[in-house]
């Protein structure tokens, strides 16, 4: 893992704007996804570290474009009396005073026969949540009201969808959770966008910010060089410029 910067970064917020003119797998690229390359962070094992969220997940409103914000963590599942439950008054309040952007995150506990339809988030919760300051939210459950949320213009990132839910409970807030092989603590910054979505830790923002423009331009220059060569002898010395920069192969594939 590379140390923190020390340079002068931007104020949040414009690290935050700066950050969503890029999609997650770039950001991903800083936070993980390359440990050799000189601009990747290697805030995580790449394939064991939960820093991303697998392919079970669907972004239902990919036009949107990418979504960055603090994470503020919910677990919703079945109004069961014999488990424990919390206020929604309670949640909100936690939501409201938490910083802003934010993306709520949250982990559905639902039995495996019911979770393919609760769609327990909507138009009613797209409205709270964008009231309280949300940008986008994540959660391993379906959803529905897709065109009030599309209204709406908060990001979602869900299972699927859904036309209904029954009874259900307020679990726990402000916990660490999982969703689609993520885990998220409270206060992580997560990006989200039609790819998925990533998190890095809150206090390595700028760090993120300071590598994303190299490790991004790099790839743009070997983009045009792989689509400007004329022959295979061309394609080849395009492609061996990218693998010798540290893109997980191994040692084997890069001769």
């Amino acid at each position: 893992m590379r140390p923190m910067t020390t340079m002068k970064s931007m104020p949040e917020q414009e690290m935050f704007e700066k950050l969503r003119r890029f999609n997650t797998p770039s950001v991903g690229n800083v936070v993980a996804s390359y440990p050799q390359h000189p601009h990747c962070l290697g805030l995580y094992d790449p394939w064991y570290g939960k820093w991303y969220t697998d392919d079970s997940l669907t972004c239902l409103l990919p036009e949107l474009g990418p979504a960055i914000g603090h994470a503020v963590t919910v677990v919703f599942g079945l109004n069961d009396p014999s488990r424990p439950a919390v206020s929604y008054l309670d949640f909100v309040d936690f939501l409201l005073a938490a910083p802003r952007p934010s993306i709520v995150v949250c982990e559905a506990q639902f039995p495996p026969e019911v979770m393919c339809r609760a769609g327990i988030f909507g138009g009613q919760s797209g409205s709270l949540y964008k009231a309280c300051g949300a940008v986008g939210l994540l959660t391993n459950s379906p959803v529905r009201d897709v065109d009030e949320i599309r209204k709406l213009g908060i990001q979602h990132i869900a299972r699927g969808v859904t036309s209904g839910h029954g009874s259900l409970a307020l679990r726990a807030f402000n916990v660490p959770v999982e969703v689609a092989g993520m885990a998220v603590v409270p206060g992580d910054i997560v990006h989200m966008d039609e790819n998925g979505a990533c998190k890095f830790p809150a206090n390595r923002l700028a760090d993120v910010c300071n590598h994303i423009d190299a490790f991004s331009d790099e790839e743009a220059e070997h983009s045009a060089l792989l689509l400007a060569a004329t022959d295979g002898a061309g394609i080849k010395a395009a492609w061996r410029k990218v693998i010798s920069k540290g893109v997980g192969l191994d040692d084997r594939s890069l001769k």
